[in-house]
């Protein structure tokens, strides 16, 4: 008798070291990284995350942190524009990360631990959930879940989030998520820069026509393998497969030009979307309405910056957002850049942005622009 309790109690550990091994915002590996920059400390990180139907997902990320002594430091969830919608495109991959995470250096000299997602499908295998709002934004609570568990990074139950691009969508999503997803978890404030916000609008009015065409190479793609709708619906057989062949070839790496094998992919594509609005095409519309964010859906203090000629994330969008945000009588910081570089509205906004994150972490009233939009 006392061997068949022993065996019934080994197989129900065996069952159930899976399932906890999968439990969301569990870490799975944290892995020091040698060449961070002077005065950071850095891990790669692995952990799991759940999509909206409740399916786990094997994820990464970065976490990086002052080096000195582990304290209970203020957490900043950067979340990354668009680097490519396949695994090898994760920014955790790249020595580009380190130049390419905006203000990273002055994150950390402000003492603040940065936990840098990847988003599920960029450094693991699985589809890559391209502007899906609830996927992406809870692979951002797991990731910050994750951190917790790593003693030198001192990452504790409040955090911020920031974002910008695809990254400020992303902000956005896990703000709405923040409360219903990761309760332990308290969010301070939320900024986005250059966030699209209404994908059908944004999927038509980005003014860079080639742009627009590759993001909705993309897109398609990314949602095609998503959900499984097939690209037939929106292009010919030969089109589907350029389609396929820009989004799995090509990693978005800022100062490089373009092959030239991108660049006739690209002329096809444009020609095949003329006078097509993937916003009112079905499927493609209701998956893009469903992930649009509605303003005053996004809880808590919110800081937006935008270019003013900005030809990728239309700035009407964006200010119609805002507009609407404001109706709902919550505050809103909004800034407006002048110029129109989409890849460093980030950058530019650095300062105005950590000033007002490091204000909301003490507690100050959040300051609104409402007025003046």
């Amino acid at each position: 008798m006392l061997r068949m309790l022993l065996l019934a109690f080994s197989l129900f550990l065996a069952a159930a070291m899976p399932a906890q091994a999968q439990r969301a915002g569990a870490l799975v590996s944290a892995d020091p990284v040698r060449e961070a920059p002077a005065g950071m400390q850095a891990w790669k990180i692995a952990y799991w995350t759940t999509d909206r139907d409740g399916r786990a997902a094997r994820v990464t990320g970065m976490v990086v942190a002052p080096r000195t002594a582990p304290a209970q430091r203020r957490v900043i969830a950067w979340t990354h524009g668009t680097w490519g919608v396949v695994e090898r495109c994760a920014p955790s991959l790249s020595p580009d990360f380190w130049e390419l995470t905006p203000a990273l250096a002055e994150m950390i000299r402000r003492g603040f631990t940065v936990v840098a997602p990847d988003y599920p499908g960029l450094g693991s295998d699985t589809p890559h959930p391209y502007l899906v709002g609830v996927d992406t934004a809870r692979s951002v609570l797991d990731a910050v879940r994750a951190a917790r568990s790593i003693a030198g990074a001192g990452v504790g139950e409040a955090f911020a989030v920031w974002g910008e691009s695809q990254g400020g969508h992303a902000a956005l999503w896990t703000a709405i998520e923040a409360r219903g997803y990761a309760p332990e978890l308290r969010l301070v404030g939320t900024a986005a820069a250059a966030p699209p916000t209404d994908l059908p609008a944004n999927l038509r009015s980005g003014s860079d026509v080639n742009i627009r065409t590759m993001l909705t190479a993309y897109t398609a793609y990314s949602w095609s393998q998503r959900f499984g709708h097939p690209l037939s619906t929106l292009f010919n057989r030969t089109n589907a497969g350029v389609v396929t062949r820009l989004a799995r070839n090509n990693c978005v790496t800022l100062g490089r030009k373009p092959r030239i094998g991108t660049i006739l992919g690209i002329m096809s594509v444009r020609n095949a979307l003329k006078n097509k609005d993937i916003g009112r095409i079905e499927p493609w519309g209701r998956i893009a309405r469903a992930n649009s964010v509605t303003p005053a859906a996004v809880p808590g203090p919110l800081l937006i910056a935008q270019s003013g000629g900005d030809t990728v994330v239309g700035s009407a969008v964006t200010a119609s957002f805002a507009r609407a945000r404001c109706r709902s009588g919550a505050p809103l910081r909004y800034i407006v850049l002048p110029g129109g570089d989409h890849a460093r509205t980030a950058r530019d906004s650095a300062t105005a942005t950590l000033d007002w994150i490091g204000a909301r972490f003490a507690g100050q009233k959040a300051p609104s622009d409402c007025g003046r939009i």
